[in-house]
Parts: C-alpha cells; sequence; structure tokens
C-alpha cells in the first residue's frame, strides 16, 4: 500500500472517529452536555444545509446531463434528497410555520434514509437493468424528483398528523431505519473507495469523507438527545459534508473546461469546439493517464474522436449520438491501462499470451466505463472498436450489424489514425496507403456503409493535426 494511500485511509479513520469519539465523550458528560433550545438557530443551521445541498445537487445534475454519466446524476438526486426533506425538518422548527410535531425528527432520518439510497444506488454500474432504466430519463430525473419531494414536503407541513404514519424516529423502527442507511452508506462508500484507488478524483474523495459524516450523523439522530449539545452535532457535520461535496465539485471541475468554452460547445459547429466542450475532467484524466501509458498513441483517441466526428455527421448522426461518439472515442483506449507497457510498446512480434492481453483491453475499458457510471452508448463504442464485420475481431467475435452503429463508425476511424501514425514496431503509412486498405478491407474488417461515407468525407481532404491544449499540458508536464 502505497504512503498515499496509508494517509488516505488514515484521515478517512479520523472523519469517522473524531466526531463519532466527541458526540460518545459529550454523550458520556452530564456536566458537558447542556440543554441548548435554540430554535432560531436551529433554524438557521439547516436552512444553510439546505440551500448548499441544493446548489450541490443542481449543479450535479446540470454536469451529469451535459457529460452523459448517470452516476452523477444519481448523485444529484442524493443531495437533492438531503437538501428538500432536511428542508422540511428546518421549517417545522417548533414555533416557526408549526407546532410541535413529529415531523422534525421525522424529516432528519427520512432525509438521510433517503440521500443514503441514491448515494448506493450511484454506486451501481451503469449496465445494472435499474441504473440502465433510469439512465433512459435522466433529462427529467432531477426535476421531477424535485417536485415530488416538494409535494411531501408541503403535504406534510398542512397536515403534520400524516407524519406519525412513518415514525422513522422512535422505536422500534429507528432502529432497523438506521441500519439500512449505514448498510446502504458502507457499500456506496466501498464502491467510492475502490474508484478513487484508481483514478484520485477530488470529487470521489469529498464523497468518501462526505459520506462518512452522513453515517456518524446517522448514528447521533438515533442514539441523541433532543436539543443536547451532543445532539446539536450531526447538525454541523451535515453541514460539513455538503460543503466538502461543494469543494469536491469546484476541485473537480477546475480541472474541466470553463464554463465560456462550455457555453461555446452549445452553438458551435466545429466538431473540435465540440469535444473541448464536452470532455468533462474525469474523462480527461481518463485519457491522460492512458497516453503517458501508451506514449506512442499521444494525441491518438483525440484524432481519432474528430474523425468518428465528422463520419458521424456526414451520417447524420443526431446530436445525442454526436456526443456519445465523441466521449466514447476519446476513452476508446482507457483499457489499456491495465496492459504492460512492456507490452504495449514491444517492438517485435508479439506471443499468444501477450496478443490475447491487448485483445482484453476493450474489455477492461468497458468495465472501467461502467463503474465509473458512462452510459450504454459509450459503453458500445469502448467495447466494440475492434469488432469486424466479418465476425473475426475481438472481444465478442460480433458480425454485421450484431456491432454496435457507433463502434463501426469508430473502427474505421481508429484504423485510419493508428495506421497513419508511427508506432513502435512500425513506420507511419501515407494517407494514401491508409485509404487503399480501408477500400480493400471494406465488407470485411469494416461496414460498407461506412466506407463509402468515409471515401465522402476524406475527398474533402480532411486532415487531423489539432491537439488539445490540456494533451500539450501534460505532455509538457512529463517531459
Amino acid at each position: 500500500m502505497s504512503k498515499e494511500t496509508t494517509r488516505f485511509l488514515l484521515g478517512m479513520l479520523l472523519s469517522v472517529g473524531v466526531p463519532l469519539a466527541l458526540f460518545l465523550g459529550l454523550k458520556g458528560s452530564p456536566h458537558l452536555d447542556h440543554l441548548v433550545e435554540a430554535p432560531a438557530a436551529h433554524f438557521q443551521v439547516v436552512t444553510v444545509v439546505s440551500l448548499l445541498a441544493t446548489g450541490i445537487a443542481a449543479a450535479a445534475g446540470m454536469a451529469g446531463y451535459r457529460l452523459r454519466n448517470i452516476q452523477v446524476t444519481l448523485l444529484s438526486l442524493a443531495f437533492t434528497s438531503l437538501a428538500v426533506i432536511f428542508a422540511l425538518h428546518g421549517l417545522a422548527t417548533p414555533g416557526f410555520v408549526l407546532p410541535a410535531s413529529p415531523v422534525p425528527g421525522i424529516a432528519a432520518q427520512l432525509s438521510l434514509l433517503v440521500a443514503s439510497f441514491w448515494l448506493w444506488l450511484s454506486a451501481f454500474p451503469s449496465t445494472h437493468p435499474l441504473v440502465a432504466w433510469l439512465a433512459r430519463w435522466q433529462r427529467l430525473l432531477v426535476p421531477t424528483w424535485i417536485t415530488l419531494l416538494a409535494l411531501l414536503d408541503a403535504l406534510l407541513l398542512l397536515n403534520p398528523e400524516l407524519a406519525a404514519l412513518i415514525p422513522l424516529n422512535i422505536s422500534p423502527l429507528k432502529w432497523p431505519a438506521m441500519v439500512v442507511t449505514l448498510v446502504m452508506t458502507i457499500l456506496a462508500a466501498s464502491h467510492y473507495w475502490r474508484a478513487f484507488r484508481y483514478s484520485r478524483f477530488p470529487l470521489q474523495a469529498a464523497i468518501l469523507h462526505s459520506t462518512a459524516w452522513l453515517a456518524v450523523a446517522q448514528v447521533i439522530i438515533t442514539t441523541g438527545e433532543l436539543w443536547r449539545t451532543s445532539w446539536w452535532t450531526y447538525h454541523f457535520l451535515l453541514l460539513g459534508a455538503v460543503v466538502l461535496m461543494a469543494y469536491g465539485l469546484v476541485r473537480q471541475y477546475r480541472l474541466g473546461s470553463s464554463l465560456a468554452t462550455a457555453v461555446q460547445g452549445l452553438f458551435a459547429t466545429d466538431p473540435a469546439v465540440r469535444i473541448e466542450a464536452g470532455i468533462g475532467p474525469a474523462v480527461r484524466a481518463l485519457v491522460v493517464a492512458t497516453e503517458r501509458h501508451d506514449p506512442y498513441t499521444a494525441g491518438h483517441s483525440y484524432r481519432v474522436a474528430l474523425y468518428a466526428l465528422h463520419l458521424g455527421q456526414a451520417m447524420n448522426l443526431p446530436p445525442e449520438r454526436l456526443r456519445a461518439l465523441a466521449q466514447g472515442a476519446v476513452l476508446h483506449d482507457i483499457g489499456k491501462i491495465r496492459v504492460p507497457e512492456s507490452i504495449l510498446n514491444k517492438p517485435g512480434k508479439l506471443t499468444l499470451e501477450e496478443r490475447a492481453m491487448i485483445e482484453q483491453h476493450p474489455v477492461n475499458g468497458f468495465d472501467m466505463g461502467r463503474v465509473l457510471g458512462f452510459m450504454q452508448d459509450e459503453l458500445d463504442v469502448i467495447r466494440s472498436h475492434h469488432e469486424k464485420w466479418d465476425g473475426t475481431g475481438y472481444p465478442d467475435r460480433l458480425a454485421g450489424e450484431q456491432i454496435p452503429f457507433l463502434g463501426r463508425i469508430l473502427a474505421l476511424a481508429d484504423v485510419y489514425d493508428a495506421l497513419t501514425s508511427k508506432r513502435s514496431y512500425r513506420q507511419a503509412w501515407s494517407h494514401q496507403e491508409a485509404m487503399g486498405f480501408i477500400a480493400e478491407h471494406a465488407g470485411t474488417h469494416f461496414d460498407p456503409q461506412c466506407v463509402a461515407v468515409w471515401n465522402q468525407v476524406m475527398a474533402r481532404q480532411l486532415r487531423i493535426d489539432r491537439y488539445p491544449d490540456w494533451l500539450q499540458e501534460a505532455a509538457r508536464t512529463d517531459a
């Protein structure tokens, strides 16, 4: 285990241990655990938590849709739940909107239970049937869920007696509710820990620490005594959790394109600008990591994305599929990270075992992508870009129209750029040689329809020599 990993795990232990020890210390010391009945302060703290969580939810929801990542959208639903239901906890503070009622206690428990559910679901691979079904409605998920939660808040504020139907804050239901919430947060944390060990994304680190605080807050809600000093600590833990998530989002998206670039990409006709606007920080980090691992392919994924996007436009793909094609294209070789560099850059002939490792990279990339929440179209591109029209490709030996259409487009763009680029085992081919190879293998390696349109695209003397600033910066840093 590396020193960095050890330090992070120590930080996680402190995230759980320090607030839990503070709570238990206060609870076990009657002279310190004073009764602090301060409804106004309670209302203010809860309002801040709710507003921050709402902002995080809105930012995550927009980012998830723009980046075509269902995992980010599900995270948005987790913080939406925390925000809107916890707002009910604040609004129901005795003496503000309602007199004393069971609504505040039930809302606090319910907010964590529902938020933990969405957090847990966000840890599922994007190919899971339920997640895949939700992905079909990605654009509507956040506004629909906010509407439903707002209706729930209004219903309980107008009819507080209905809260008695869900007594999650009293025995015996409060104990199973606590267990279920803790199990879901632990399962979510274990997933994000595995993902963090690979990617080291700031957002994943923030999620891990926030999840730890949510778990401790759940313990305090269940075992604390109303208005005691120890009971107040969970409110500040929730505030800390949402502030930390906001910080993680800011750090994560500082790695990505600016807001101006994103807006420019919405209206641009230049494919390069569209790709620049659509590539988020997670995708950029994976592309940089792949190219550092295989320096002979410097710029390859980006050029392939541009070639594929030109071909997709010529084949009249709708905007959503063009976005999926572009993102899948820049990620198509991420599975090579799991292939030793000595094999990737071997100048001589590969052994059968080495060839098998190379041919596993589409599956490796597919597995990585589904864990990170990429959508089905992107996953199809990653997995199928080495399939051949006659069924002799890999990894699934698909043939003809069994091969996903976007994968067929990418296969052609990938081969063209690979042939016209210098590799460790050969010199680059000329444009004419590469075009001759593609024409010769139409109907065997490539979809004949794609080849016909490709010839029309290349007749316009298309040349890709663009190398994005963020890849150039990574190359300068490595030099």
